[in-house]
Parts: C-alpha cells; sequence; structure tokens
C-alpha cells in the first residue's frame, strides 16, 4: 500500500502514548516514515526496546521513554524532560488504552479507579502538559483514540467504553477550548483492529462475524489507523477539529 506523504509532518515533534505495540507501533512507524521527530512512552519494555531498533534507520530515529501513565506526576515529569531535550510538542496523540474484559458484579471501586486511569484520564492530563506551548506557537494537534465498542454496545466492556465515551466528550470540550489558540482535536474511532492482543479475543468464526458486519469485506489494520492520524495531524486538515472519524470498514 503506498503512503500519502505530507511535507507538513516532517521534523515536527510528536509524541504518542503506547506506541510501542499494535496499533501504537503503526504510529510511530508512520510519523518516522514522514520524517517527524517521533518520541513514544509505553511500559512494554520488550516490544518498544524492538520497535526502537527497528526503526533507527529513519533520519529521525524514534525515542522509546518507559512511563507509567497512571502515575501523572511521573508524566508531567517526563512530557518536561521531553520539552526540555527536543523542544515543545507540535502533536500529541493520546493512544494508549487497555480494554480488559470485565463484568458488572465484578467491578470494584478500585477497579474502577484504575480503569478510568488507563483509559481515560491521562489523555486530559497529557494535553494539559504539552498546551501551554502549543499556545505559544499558535498551532498544535492533539489526536485522541476512541473506540467503536461504545457505539455498538459490545459486552463486558462496560468501565473499557464509559472511558471511550468520555474521550469523544473531552474532545469537542478541549477543541472548543483550544481552538482559540490555534490548537486542533480530534478523535479517530478505530473498529476492530487486527493486532496480536485483539487476536485474543476472537475465534475465526467471531472474526467472520464482525467481517459480515462490515460495510467493506477485509479486516481494518493498525495502518490504517495509522494513515488517518497522520491526515489529521498534518496541515492538510487545518480546519478539522473537534469531531470524531471512524476508521471501522462501515461496522454496525
Amino acid at each position: 500500500m503506498n503512503r500519502a506523504v505530507y511535507p507538513s509532518l516532517k521534523d515536527k515533534l510528536v509524541v504518542i502514548t503506547g506506541g510501542g505495540s499494535g496499533i501504537g507501533a503503526a504510529l510511530t512507524e508512520g510519523f518516522a516514515a514522514q520524517g517527524a521527530r517521533v518520541v513514544f512512552l509505553d511500559v512494554a519494555d520488550a516490544d518498544s526496546k524492538a520497535l526502537e531498533t527497528s526503526l533507527s534507520a529513519h533520519a529521525h530515529a524514534p525515542r522509546y521513554i518507559r512511563c507509567d501513565l497512571k502515575d501523572l506526576s511521573g508524566l508531567r515529569t517526563t512530557l518536561d524532560e521531553v520539552a526540555r531535550t527536543h523542544g515543545p510538542v507540535d502533536i500529541l496523540i493520546n493512544n494508549a488504552a487497555n480494554d480488559d474484559r470485565h463484568a458488572l458484579a465484578e467491578v470494584t471501586p478500585q477497579y474502577w479507579d484504575d480503569r478510568i486511569a488507563v483509559n481515560l484520564r491521562h489523555l486530559f492530563f497529557a494535553t494539559q502538559a504539552v498546551a501551554p506551548a502549543m499556545k505559544a506557537a499558535g498551532k498544535g494537534v492533539i489526536l485522541n483514540l476512541g473506540s467503536i465498542s461504545w457505539h455498538l454496545g459490545l459486552p463486558d466492556l462496560s468501565l473499557y467504553e464509559t472511558a471511550k465515551a468520555g474521550i469523544e466528550g473531552m474532545t469537542r470540550a478541549l477543541a472548543r477550548e483550544l481552538g482559540v489558540d490555534g490548537i486542533r482535536v480530534s478523535c479517530i474511532v478505530p473498529g476492530n483492529v487486527k493486532t496480536p492482543r485483539q487476536e485474543r479475543w476472537y475465534t475465526p468464526e467471531g472474526e467472520a462475524e464482525i467481517v459480515s458486519a462490515q460495510c467493506l469485506k477485509g479486516r481494518v489494520e493498525p495502518r490504517d489507523i495509522a494513515a488517518m492520524a497522520m491526515f489529521l495531524a498534518s496541515d492538510d486538515a487545518r480546519f478539522v477539529t473537534g469531531h470524531e472519524y471512524f476508521v471501522d470498514a462501515g461496522w454496525r
């Protein structure tokens, strides 16, 4: 598949959370291929270090930094250090999430807090950390990764879906608040993306059922999400903000 080239992404500083595997790895690879300077945060050391090594030949070799996004103090320290070392962040991609399954009766207040911390809270505070420099520059892009799960009401994901629905509301609110400073905030809503993690949850029969419910009869891949992200982050999308963009093959 030929990839579009966006000259406006060259040399931009892009921070990607959860950038070491799955969709995040495709984002890291895609922006590196555009000539962007990529820093990706993750806790999956083996996958992240392997990805960092595999992409080392790019003009700007992506840099992996271990960061537990549930630790908001550590997240702020990491982002401040990125800014000191590499300059102000041009593009923030809030990708990290975890879709562990759970039943209503199993959820405790502690598990609730943990899931919200993993899937929603850090997006807001990462945005808060990079926004001042973006305001000073009069421009910037923040992309949040949502999920089709809550639009479909998929089972055993009530906390994940609550968080992902909140991301869409937060995206619209922040787009309004930050737009006056030239900062664009959008949300990408992936469908069922073929990643090793998702493959754990589906039998061949379940996978076929999903494909049959899609308008397009193929599997969405991580590179398809990255393609949308690169467009939305580029100057080609300079008046695109405050909305959700589905990459789901028309899953209904």
